[in-house]
């Protein structure tokens, strides 16, 4: 346990009430946007909504994944294999300290906050695995912050906690002055966030109709009483992440939200269950099962409150869940101890009505919060009965990893306490994109219709938030994106290849790069005509005849980029049917293009020598068959390099990763010689255009050496069309004041870019 023998020595815990205008909230505003910054904020008058908790500067962090661990502190990451439990067993015995100490009724003094994805079951118990993990982020992710405040909402007192380490002098007033003087310097936040309103789903409705049937078929036979469904969503986001928190609590506050601040993901969470509760020995979990929408009037919303209260499928739900639960908890909690203390008591919300029940136990005498997380982790209400079928067909149902959606949020203490809520209600914002799910229990007389009606109520205030666009001006540039495929103008997003073709499973396609400018496109002729050839070469079926002309410029239209510099990608591939009817793959795709040296500082390609060398045939055509060249383009890039050149298997020059080569030496234009490679259509013209010059072109084998022999050395292609090479290797080559590359630019361009 050499991880533990890292961790430095907790002397005592340094507590102060502290006196200020600013409240939780906006103290958490200030530290927002720092990493590792986490915010509990209890809303409603429920007794589970007394305290607020904030954590800010993490000096110890914990993320497993699986049975990968990272353990960082000070900026030094320790990274190991283990059983995730164990670890942290390990580590709260290692902080463990005496509350009673410190003369503070309150539930969490100092420990650990964050989160358990749901994904952690599969650490738990042997479970199958279909669904896609698109996100990779951790399984746990926990901080120990350097400041924690407590604030009693009841009592109307703030306290702030801060770890006093052995062998730290002087470290209570430097942290304390640091930290008020933080505090003081808070300005009212004026930043907003913003979405494009585009919510996407990764189920149509008709197939989560479908996989409810599906779930009930499963209950016919046996298999299951209940399963949790759930549904995605995702849509873009840009702005601030705490401002979306703030809106989300001011509409419909709820027990247990949570905003969780890291480098590469932010979660925010306005959920309303308790998972787990623990004080010493005693334990409480709250299950939610019944939900109703709130009525538009007085009488409507009276008579949705009746109609759960007397739901007999209802009942049935909850009373399966609870039952669940008793056993779950009754693995680690003493025999005759686990009750159900409240059944069917009705919480309401500002969007719903909820039924939920009250199971407490007393954990055994060697028992700890490890322990008890392990016995019912994840929750039974969001799983289903019995617990390990339902999370089979959870995950042959549903088509991403659920994360941090019904996983769970809170903190271990160090003192023998925990408070966890269930993650619903709760999205993960990530690379410019917000995600969240919503779903529900499902048993034989559901309707599905019902159901999936349901989510959307659940997911009411996320959805009506992120479709309310903030600020539609920021979002002038966030437009669709069309392309062509197969015969018609689709949306990116609607736009798919069958997973059965050819041109996905074998890569039998080919493809070409062209260059627009103000709607005019360059040696189109000249590009279909290499196509045709490669086509007529590889694929045993006709090309499609299309007016390729008339297609781009409908998508440069489509996509409102007709005055502007654009890259376009044509893809021709095999579908699956060699007779008729045949089904290849075509698509056309367009983009913006920025020139490789627009705003750098120089006016020539750094290149390095790609040391893989390359044989085969299929480099004398454009081929789908990429994936060598794109290794070659990813080694150029991680260096530095604005492209990589290959070699033949004799050590030879072929061509650029993306390009191809010419060099120049006085009269002559030198051609690497290469088996299989493919003249480029943009090579094509500069060589007729050199050879009006009086150039003499010349094609041989030509070594890496005599890079630094030549007056000049051009890449080529048909976006770029000749670039100057400035360096190979990171060495300058020294040329003469020839500039041939500008005239081939001007020449064929009008530009030098």
């Amino acid at each position: 346990m050499q991880y533990i023998k890292n961790l430095p020595k907790i002397k005592e815990l340094y507590i102060t009430e502290i006196t200020t205008s600013i409240n939780l909230l906006d103290i958490a505003e200030t530290f927002s946007k720092e990493h590792g910054t986490t915010l509990y904020l209890s809303g409603t008058n429920l007794d589970c909504a007394r305290f607020n908790i904030l954590g800010i500067y993490p000096w110890l962090e914990i993320r497993t994944k699986a049975k990968k661990i990272q353990i960082k502190q000070k900026n030094v990451t320790t990274s190991f294999k283990a059983d995730p439990f164990e670890v942290l067993k390990n580590i709260l015995c290692y902080f463990k300290i005496e509350s009673i100490r410190y003369n503070l009724a309150y539930p969490f003094l100092y420990g650990l906050l964050g989160y358990f994805s749901y994904d952690l079951k599969d650490q738990i118990e042997r479970l199958p695995s279909y669904s896609i993990d698109d996100l990779n982020l951790p399984d746990i992710l926990l901080f120990c912050h350097r400041y924690v405040f407590v604030e009693d909402i009841k009592n109307k007192k703030t306290h702030l906690i801060i770890p006093l380490f052995e062998n730290k002098n002087n470290q209570k007033a430097d942290e304390i002055n640091f930290i008020l003087d933080k505090i003081a310097s808070y300005n009212k936040n004026s930043n907003n966030f913003y979405t494009d309103g585009r919510l996407i789903s990764n189920f149509e409705k008709k197939e989560y109709i479908d996989a409810i049937e599906k779930i009930k078929e499963y209950i016919v036979r046996g298999h299951v009483y209940q399963v949790n469904m759930s549904q995605r969503f995702i849509c873009s986001f840009s702005g601030d992440e705490f401002s979306l928190f703030k809106k989300l609590f001011e509409i419909n506050p709820a027990p247990f939200f949570a905003y969780i601040k890291t480098s590469d993901h932010t979660i925010v969470s306005t959920s309303p269950e308790r998972f787990l509760y623990q004080n010493g020995p005693y334990v409480e979990t709250r299950p939610i099962k019944g939900t109703r929408p709130r009525g538009k009037t007085k009488e409507e919303d009276e008579k949705l409150l009746n109609e759960l209260k007397s739901s007999k499928k209802d009942d049935a739900e909850l009373s399966m869940i609870v039952d669940l639960l008793r056993n779950d908890i009754g693995k680690v909690c003493k025999a005759g101890t686990v009750k159900v203390k409240e059944h069917k008591r009705v919480e309401k919300y500002h969007n719903v009505f909820h039924l939920i029940s009250i199971v407490t136990g007393e954990l055994k005498d060697n028992a700890d919060s490890i322990d008890l997380i392990e016995a019912t982790f994840p929750g039974g209400s969001i799983t289903g009965c019995p617990k390990i079928r339902a999370m089979e067909i959870i995950e042959e149902l549903e088509p991403n990893k659920r994360h941090i959606y019904t996983g769970s949020i809170g903190y271990i203490s160090f003192h023998n306490t925990m408070d966890l809520s269930i993650a619903i209600r709760t999205a993960t914002i990530i690379n410019n994109t917000i995600i969240f799910s919503v779903g529900g229990g499902i048993v034989y007389d559901s309707d599905p219709l019902l159901e999936y009606e349901e989510t959307l109520h659940k997911g009411q205030t996320f959805i009506h938030t992120l479709q309310k666009k903030s600020s539609p001006s920021k979002h002038k540039n966030k437009k669709i994106k069309y392309i062509y495929l197969n015969g018609k103008f689709l949306s990116t997003k609607d736009g798919y290849i069958p997973i059965d073709s050819l041109a996905f499973q074998y890569g039998l396609g080919l493809f070409e790069t062209i260059r627009i400018n103000n709607g005019y496109i360059y040696f189109l002729d000249e590009h279909i005509s290499r196509l045709k050839k490669s086509w007529e070469e590889l694929i045993p079926i006709p090309l499609p005849h299309l007016s390729w002309d008339l297609i781009i410029s409908e998508l440069l239209e489509k996509n409102k980029i007709k005055d502007k510099l654009v890259a376009a990608k044509i893809i021709a591939g095999m579908g699956k049917q060699t007779l008729p009817p045949y089904d290849p793959v075509i698509a056309i795709m367009v983009r913006e293009y920025v020139p490789r040296l627009i705003n750098k500082d120089r006016s020539g390609l750094k290149v390095g020598i790609y040391p893989e060398k390359r044989f085969i045939p299929l480099a004398k055509h454009k081929s789908l068959n990429y994936l060598y060249y794109l290794l070659a383009a990813k080694w150029s890039k991680k260096r530095g390099f604005d492209e990589a050149i290959i070699l033949n298997p004799d050590g030879s020059i072929s061509e650029g990763n993306s390009t191809n080569i010419i060099l120049i030496k006085e009269d002559k234009v030198l051609l690497p010689e290469s088996k299989y490679f493919l003249q480029g259509i943009m090579q094509s013209k500069i060589l007729n255009f050199l050879k009006k010059k009086s150039y003499q072109i010349i094609t041989k084998k030509i070594f890496p050496d005599e890079f630094f022999k030549v007056d000049e050395v051009i890449l080529s292609n048909s976006l770029i069309g000749g670039l100057r090479v400035e360096s190979i290797n990171n060495v300058k080559l020294n040329y003469s004041k020839s500039n041939i590359w500008e005239e081939i630019n001007y020449h064929f361009f009008g530009s030098k870019f």
